[in-house]
């Protein structure tokens, strides 16, 4: 594209797809015939005129150091818990089974019907808080996933349960892309780096750390504080909100984006979905796998060239034609596989082979989230100083190394300390460099009046890339046995080495260090 800026021993069971979901062709908006015209991507603060981005204009703050402080506080808070949702339930799934007496294919959907709303949703949300307000937007989505979290915690049966998970996705995704489009504001170009790595790291650390927190309520607790705990703090927070914010808006043309394109922006993921989480337990050549997975494949085209034409198209295809922007996104895409795909063996290795319980498998991995939000705030000063392309290559390398010796230095007997640990601190470095890295960089290449959208669509290629993470760990691991766990376990491990190299190459190759005067 053109760049306009230069679970026994004895057989480890298939897991069912915890926290993956999504795909980027979501939704956006903006009218292909009236919108203008793209901006250089080196240059975020060049287009559109004074004010889009608040009282504060384009160019930096108005609000104080202390606020601006506050206000990263405040939407970190509301991306943290988000994320937390995606993994938390993870560990919930004896329970809940237990309570309502379901069989596993139907409790999957506790956790796909989260993370399949929330991808699908993301991008119109992007669109809808850049059009009618980003504070709006956000309290919206705080007091609605506080709601729809407390109907899940008081849920008298799995079915509304699977519903209330689907509201909180449709909210979550709300909250994402107006926090992230709030932030900005806030912050004078030279330290926007610092202020987005802070709240990506928020992002990263809930992710990792939900199963820990999750098995901690469940032990201590029931299942139902998994999903209660987040109506006070969502309550709270909206109330900081309502004080803290101002509201911002990124375009005087609002309305809603195409609802045609907005339905196939969901369903293609969706159908993708579906036949990835399902083609490993049903069979690839299932009629039901085929069918969803050619259908996704065939709305993706349809999606876009209806995106061309309509007048508030469902899909900014401009976005994609700022080089940075779509190098962020790729590179976010892949390592994102890796990241999710970690995650996840880890904990069912823990469990599987090690015989851990589910809490102390959880606690055994939380550290690295703990080196994750030391590293991220670092690296956005590292960023503004030296540029996004060595920091994210150093964090997708010690990702890289971190991998390795996991497949180097694991063993069929436990030893924490001296052998799972320090693959623990090299993951997290890694995360904080390279996670909170890719969305600075995503953020630097937006024109002002895209960011709510375009954090949306960034945010989508990272919860395809958790899809494909589960999806990858699944189909490299196959069925273990007994005799053969251990080398199933090395084998994932040294894949998932290579698919942090695979992204830092392709980011080194496409992205380009803004011009130092654009900020």
């Amino acid at each position: 594209m053109s760049d306009p800026s230069t679970p026994s021993t004895s057989t480890a069971p298939v897991p069912s797809a915890p926290s993956a979901s999504s795909a980027p062709s979501a939704s956006s908006t903006s009218s292909t015939s009236s919108a203008p015209s793209t901006p250089r991507a080196t240059d975020p603060v060049a287009s559109g005129p004074s004010g889009l981005c608040g009282p504060s204009g384009l160019s930096g703050p108005s609000v104080p150091d202390a606020d601006a402080r506050r206000i990263l506080a405040l939407t970190s808070l509301g991306v943290f818990i988000v994320f937390l949702d995606t993994t938390i339930v993870n560990v919930a799934f004896d329970t809940i089974s237990t309570s309502f007496d379901a069989a596993i294919t139907r409790l999957v959907w506790v956790l796909n019907a989260y993370t399949l709303v929330f991808a699908a949703f993301l991008i119109p949300a992007g669109q809808l808080a850049d059009s009618y307000g980003r504070k709006r937007l956000f309290q919206i989505g705080l007091v609605g996933f506080a709601l729809s979290s407390a109907l899940c915690g008081l849920a008298p049966g799995l079915g509304v349960l699977i519903a209330a998970r689907a509201a909180q996705g449709v909210f979550g995704a709300v909250i994402v892309p107006a926090s992230l489009a709030l932030l900005l504001p806030a912050f004078p170009l030279e330290r926007r780096a610092t202020a987005i790595s802070t709240w990506g790291a928020m992002a990263a650390v809930a992710t990792a750390i939900g199963p820990t927190l999750g098995a901690l309520l469940i032990e201590y607790t029931t299942w139902r504080w998994v999903f209660l705990l987040n109506v006070p703090v969502c309550l709270l927070t909206a109330a900081w909100g309502a004080r803290l914010l101002t509201e911002t808006r990124g375009s005087r043309n609002g309305g809603l984006p195409d609802p045609l394109g907005v339905a196939m922006s969901a369903a293609a993921p969706a159908l993708l979905s579906f036949a990835v989480i399902y083609g490993p337990r049903l069979g690839w050549d299932d009629p039901r796998v085929l069918v969803t997975a050619v259908a996704g494949v065939v709305l993706i085209p349809v999606l876009i060239r209806r995106s061309r034409y309509a007048v508030r198209p469902a899909l900014d295809l401009g976005l994609f034609r700022i080089r940075n922007f779509q190098a962020s996104n790729v590179a976010t895409l892949v390592f994102s596989v890796a990241f999710f795909a970690v995650l996840l063996s880890s904990l069912l290795f823990l469990q599987n082979v090690w015989h851990y319980s589910v809490l102390k498998s959880a606690l055994a991995v939380s550290p690295s989230a703990l080196v994750t939000a030391l590293v991220a705030p670092l690296a956005g000063r590292l960023a503004e100083r030296f540029g996004y392309r060595p920091v994210f290559v150093t964090g997708a390398l010690f990702y890289a190394a971190g991998a390795a010796a996991l497949a180097l230095r694991t063993g069929a007997s436990p030893h924490w300390a001296a052998h799972w640990l320090p693959t623990l601190v090299l993951n997290g470095i890694g995360v904080g460099l390279a996670l909170s890295t890719l969305n600075s960089a995503a953020a630097k290449a937006l024109p002002p009046e895209r960011f709510g959208v375009g954090t949306a669509i960034n945010n989508s290629f990272r919860q395809l890339g958790a899809l494909l993470g589960v999806s990858v760990f699944v189909a490299v691991l196959g069925t273990p046995t007994s005799a053969t766990i251990l080398g199933d376990y090395h084998r994932v491990w040294w894949v998932l080495a290579v698919i942090p190299v695979i992204s830092a190459v392709t980011y080194l190759a496409t992205h380009r260090e803004p011009d130092a005067t654009a900020g």
